[in-house]
């Protein structure tokens, strides 16, 4: 059973105050959960080598998907596949950051990949921010978490420049090169949170700015301009799949840019590869019966099994099915227009009131910070957010 520790919760106030203005849910409930998981060293170590694991696996995966020309197959729009392609081929397209959501890891349970949010940062400013303030507010030891996620993001921002791990010399390679963090205009999560990872990118030594899209200039042959400035580096909070299927002139000019060498998007277009849950397909077939895996396949299963479109958020379009297909939950019908995959159902650990649990790891070079959705059977956005506390000594 998830053990949990009771918490003074942060006022809508102090949480406005830092620009986490999404912190109530539309029952008016609270989207921070005023509890914290409590979770041993040895299994946020296990978490820690898990999505280091996970992530050399998806590293092969990808480059078995780009030789074997399997795009079509995992559902990367046509649109993308010269971009995908092209990010994929050269180091300077950096992946800053993803995470994977997971089963497992707490009460016993084995660690198994659910998915991997490669591209948006979903959740980023609550592992990183807001559970670490919780902490310090209740008089808690706030670097008692399994939480370094603001230097890992900032570290990677470095190797930019530097595309190694020894991010020492920065400052001597550094040539003054810029990044343009965008948004959506009218959506204050997305527009907070760009302007969280603006700060971080600050804070590695980039000179930055932030615009909403639609202020900013595309120009296949000349690259990024934002106020008449020109940007090496353009952040965009935006998903790769929504720019192929909505802005397929932008998908088109920034395939030209990155062809004519004008300007790096952040994060690559190869992310959109690792993003598409058709992936664990491919891993299951290189790395079939992997402790970390779940049996996974584009036709049903004869196990119980969930449902997913290859391109869901936020648990929509999920089902659980039976052995025999048949569907037991289902989530709000959306996606339907996608493909799905089948995964192997497994049960996440439960609390003493039977909410579930499912561990989200934040992956920038190596593993770098853990929190917690909890809700129902299918998580959802009416899911929270919960905090965790290290406890106890490694043995």
């Amino acid at each position: 059973m998830v053990k949990l520790e009771k918490l003074e919760p942060l006022t809508p106030e102090f949480l406005e105050s830092i620009g986490f203005y999404w912190h109530t849910d539309s029952d008016k409930s609270p989207y921070i959960a005023d509890e914290a998981v409590m979770v041993t060293e040895e299994e946020a170590e296990a978490y820690y080598e898990a999505v280091n694991t996970l992530y050399e696996m998806y590293v092969e995966a990808g480059d078995y998907v780009v030789q074997n020309d399997l795009f079509h197959e995992i559902g990367i729009p046509f649109n993308l596949v010269d971009a995908v392609k092209k990010s994929w081929e050269n180091d300077v397209h950096w992946h800053i950051y993803g995470r994977f959501d997971l089963a497992g890891g707490i009460d016993g349970k084995p660690i198994k990949l659910i998915e991997f949010n490669a591209d948006t940062p979903t959740a980023l400013f609550e592992t990183a921010i807001v559970q670490w303030a919780l902490l310090k507010a209740n008089g808690m030891d706030e670097a008692g978490q399994f939480n370094n996620l603001y230097e890992a993001i900032r570290d990677n921002f470095k190797r930019l420049i530097m595309l190694e791990g020894d991010i020492g010399e920065f400052e001597r390679y550094y040539r003054g090169w810029k990044i343009l963090f965008s948004s959506v205009r009218g959506h204050i999560e997305d527009e907070n949170t760009t302007k969280f990872l603006r700060k971080i990118a600050d804070d590695a030594g980039f000179h930055t700015a932030f615009a909403h899209v639609d202020e900013v200039e595309f120009s296949d042959e000349e690259g990024i301009f934002y106020d008449g400035v020109q940007y090496e580096y353009w952040f965009k909070l935006i998903p790769w799949e929504v720019i192929a299927i909505e802005e397929s002139d932008l998908a088109r000019i920034l395939t030209k840019i990155m062809d004519n060498q004008k300007a790096i998007i952040l994060n690559p277009a190869y992310t959109l590869m690792f993003q598409s849950k058709a992936m664990m397909k491919i891993l299951w077939d290189l790395f079939p019966n992997h402790p970390l895996l779940l049996d996974t396949s584009f036709e049903p299963l004869s196990i119980k099994q969930v449902q997913k479109p290859f391109f869901g958020r936020e648990g929509g379009g999920v089902k659980i099915l039976d052995e025999n297909a048949n569907v037991i939950e289902s989530a709000e019908e959306i996606y339907t227009e996608q493909p799905s995959i089948f995964q192997e159902y497994i049960e996440l650990p439960r609390d003493a009131d039977g909410r579930s649990y499912q561990a989200g790891v934040f992956f920038a070079y190596e593993g770098c910070g853990l929190g917690y959705r909890r809700g129902g059977e299918i998580l959802d956005n009416m899911s929270k957010f919960v905090s965790h506390f290290i406890v106890g000594e490694r043995s």
